[in-house]
């Protein structure tokens, strides 16, 4: 029997998705649960697994966009796994080398995907020397699209003798396009809509780091064996953000028609570079969580935004965002906002610079602060206090402690 499969519903404003890649062949025989394709949309990259076993049909092509409901796939429940072939031939010696090599269906440790192993063959990586993710050790695309080449190197001295068109290779004029990724392009466009739409202004401050380094270093340690995760610095800026949020709750609103919405709450959203785009996945009720807790939540996202696992719940409804620009060490720039919310905090790199300290000229590590805000909804009063205030948490970083 032909079983038709269908693209299902990610999310209530998800109405078109892109199939990303197969990570099966074309009839191949699936197990029920197995990961059949990689489906892109606005947000987010999810797995969609067969939920019927039989030899499946692809009815569309990598790469197309498609609504939700379409179908793109059908698979043939009647058909007997082709994996009972080669068991016919087992006397053959050759057979085992031959089904190890060429077995489609997954779940054998560090066996890639048909997306995983086309990545891994282009960059010239041993599948063995990559670990998997995906079910049951299955390396996954994304898996592929991390690893780095070990030994490539080995090659280079045999490729020598071709290395001699390499001036003409230094002026080469080649154009390479590429289609524009569903994440890609939806970053685009709200970020355009955002300067479009927003009376958007930045105030800047700068933020002394000396007293939040010493304490860090003083009980990173002991941080960690108690609570078995590193202390940086996001818990220190984000529960900081969050007492502002409350000391100036516009900064914390939103526009929404002619109304303005408050919220009692801080569902803050961590900006995270990944290898398909920037995603933004929200800290809930951050206000209430601990430093260990802000720690453990910003990690769970971020390997998850690296892994393209985010749902797309993880990723909507924030109040506010904080973007650290800091690790690619930038100084200073003017972070968009996140459409809908008012405003965005933008933290860079730390670096030495002589502060004055009760009349002395001393060396201190040094950030500076950046606050873009929707000046429709927030005032200079707003935003400068609101910056100011998270200056001075950070800068006396037991204020956050004990709640003064």
């Amino acid at each position: 029997m032909a079983v038709k499969i269908t693209i299902p519903s990610i999310g209530e404003s998800i109405s078109e998705v892109t199939l990303a890649s197969w990570t099966v062949s074309e009839g191949d025989y699936v197990n029920e649960g197995d990961i059949i394709c990689e489906i892109e949309s606005d947000k987010a990259t999810v797995e969609m697994p067969a939920e019927q076993s039989g030899v499946i049909k692809f009815l569309v092509e990598e790469g197309s966009d498609l609504p939700i409901g379409a179908e793109i796939a059908e698979l043939d429940t009647d058909a007997a796994p082709a994996a009972s072939a080669p068991k016919a031939e087992a006397p053959a010696t050759s057979a085992p080398v031959a089904t190890s090599a060429a077995a489609p269906t997954g779940g054998d440790k560090n066996y890639p995907s048909p997306a995983a192993r086309k990545i891994l063959e282009e960059k010239g990586v041993d599948a063995s020397s990559v670990a998997g993710s995906g079910k049951d050790g299955r390396i996954t695309k994304s898996d592929a699209m991390s690893a780095s080449a070990a030994k490539p190197a080995a090659s280079a001295p045999k490729a020598a003798p071709a290395q001699t068109p390499k001036m003409s290779a230094n002026f080469s004029r080649v154009q390479n396009v590429e289609k524009m990724t569903r994440l890609r392009k939806t970053i685009a466009n709200r970020l355009t809509e955002a300067k479009n739409s927003t009376a958007m202004l930045t105030t800047f401050n700068e933020v002394d780091m000396h007293n939040v380094m010493q304490l860090r270093k003083k009980y990173k340690d002991a941080f960690a064996a108690k609570h078995d995760i590193g202390l940086g610095f996001m818990s220190f800026f984000t529960k900081a953000c969050t007492i502002a949020l409350k000391e100036f709750p516009q900064v914390n609103a939103q526009i929404n028609g002619e109304d303005i919405i408050f919220h009692d709450y801080a569902d803050v959203g961590v900006a995270v570079s990944t290898p398909k785009g920037l995603v933004v996945p929200v800290v809930r009720n951050a206000e209430s969580l601990s430093l260990a807790d802000i720690e453990r939540e910003i990690k769970r996202l971020a390997i998850k935004g690296r892994d393209g696992k985010l749902t797309v719940d993880e990723m909507q409804g924030g109040t506010f965002t904080i973007t650290n620009g800091g690790v690619f060490g930038s100084m200073l720039s003017t972070p968009i906002i996140n459409i809908p919310q008012s405003a965005i905090l933008g933290m860079h790199n730390i670096v030495e610079r002589p502060v004055a300290i009760n009349g002395q000229v001393v060396v201190h590590p040094v950030m500076y602060l950046a606050l873009s805000y929707d000046h429709r909804i927030i005032d200079g009063r707003e935003s400068v206090g609101f910056l100011k205030l998270v200056k001075d948490l950070i800068e006396d970083p037991s204020r956050m402690l004990l709640d003064i």
